[in-house]
């Protein structure tokens, strides 16, 4: 057997091609760098907007078919309606001329019994009573005695009836319309009383308007009456100030205001200025003596302070020292802590040393390479 090179099938040939592009047009949408960090697929994205826009569209389409199924149903239903009205119609007139036409009441056969009450014309019969049979009598004894009389009984009757309604009638009017009068003068009545209630009640707010201004008026003029009195009291007692002034001792420099010091209390003499000459020694020594015992009291007072002051500083000193010593024995405390934590993190760091040498130089010996990486990315699948 010869190898021949026969010419391949176009379509498998077109398929292969397709395909290549598709896995081409994958590939650039894939591995594009911006699209796949955006995460954004713009096309995907446009075609999604246009199914989204051909559903709505369909929707809208199925509605407004919808409804003018609808609209036409109902023309439809309104047609049959009207058409079965217009037939039921029909047979009633159909049926009313078919009665009178063939089912009239001078044909029926007791036409000649009441023919009277039918409205129909007389009928005279040709043949008397006698001749006739049994058989053929039309009016029996004892039929159609005092029907007219019964016939007007019936008539008043039913014209008394007719009244009475009437007036019953009448009556629930007249009673209605009372009724109505009623509710509409009760409703006038309580509008006049409103309007009674609110003059009233303006009228008391106007009389209280009024009794408080003038109450107010009244306090103000007796406000002003007092301040009128107050102003005249000063005044009289700045006048009697000035008379006092200018009839006291200190201006007119009496002789006779010397004497007063006798007349007055040994407990509480009264000093005058103008008059005076100068203490006695006695009272010199007396002030003298009163001075040296306020200073000594002033000096033990100071030392008292001063003792207080001292003590107080050196309590201060002792919370001082106490609160240098509680420090001095947190900061130990903090050392020996931080020590502690040091060599501890210094252990974790030996542990993860090892840990790290052992997948270093035990566990991870087969590195990849670059040919390793290189085959990955390079087909969409």
């Amino acid at each position: 057997m010869y190898k021949v090179d026969l010419p391949g099938d176009e379509s498998v040939l077109k398929v292969i091609e397709r395909r290549r592009a598709a896995e081409a047009e994958r590939k650039s949408r894939i591995f594009n760098s911006r699209a796949r960090v955006i995460g954004l697929d713009l096309p995907v994205l446009h075609k999604q907007l246009e199914e989204k826009r051909e559903r709505l569209e369909m929707e809208k389409q199925r509605d407004m078919a919808h409804d003018l199924l609808r609209l036409s149903l109902d023309e439809m239903a309104m047609q049959q309606q009207k058409e079965q009205e217009e037939f039921r119609g029909k047979l009633s007139r159909e049926l009313i001329q078919y009665r009178a036409i063939h089912q009239r009441a001078e044909d029926s056969l007791d036409a000649d019994i009441n023919y009277g009450q039918q409205g129909a014309q007389d009928v005279n019969i040709s043949l008397a009573d006698s001749a006739l049979g049994p058989a053929s009598m039309q009016v029996f004894q004892g039929e159609g005695i005092n029907e007219n009389e019964r016939k007007r009984a019936q008539m008043e009757i039913t014209e008394r009836n007719l009244r009475i309604q009437k007036m019953e009638r009448e009556k629930q009017e007249r009673e209605q319309k009372n009724r109505e009068l009623l509710t509409n003068r009760e409703l006038v009545e309580n509008d006049l009383r409103g309007v009674q209630l609110d003059a009233l009640e303006e009228e008391c707010k106007r009389s209280a308007r009024t009794a408080l201004s003038r109450f107010h008026q009244a306090q103000a003029e007796e406000r002003m009456e007092q301040e009128r009195q107050e102003k005249l009291k000063r005044e009289g007692e700045k006048l009697a100030e000035v008379q006092y002034m200018v009839t006291s001792d200190l201006l007119t420099e009496r002789p006779e205001a010397a004497k007063r010091q006798a007349a007055c209390s040994a407990g509480s003499p009264r000093v005058l200025t103008d008059r005076w000459k100068g203490m006695t020694p006695q009272q010199l020594n007396d002030i003298h003596k009163h001075r040296e015992r306020q200073c000594f009291e002033k000096e033990r007072w100071r030392e008292m302070e001063r003792q207080k002051e001292l003590t107080w500083d050196c309590h201060l000193m002792e919370q001082a020292r106490d609160q240098e010593r509680e420090e001095k024995r947190e900061r130990e405390l903090e050392r020996e802590r931080r020590a502690q934590l040091d060599k501890y993190n210094q252990q974790l760091a030996r542990e993860q040393q090892a840990h790290q040498h052992y997948l270093d130089k035990q566990l991870y010996t087969n590195r990849p390479t670059v040919q390793y990486f290189s085959q990955f990315s390079r087909s969409s699948r």
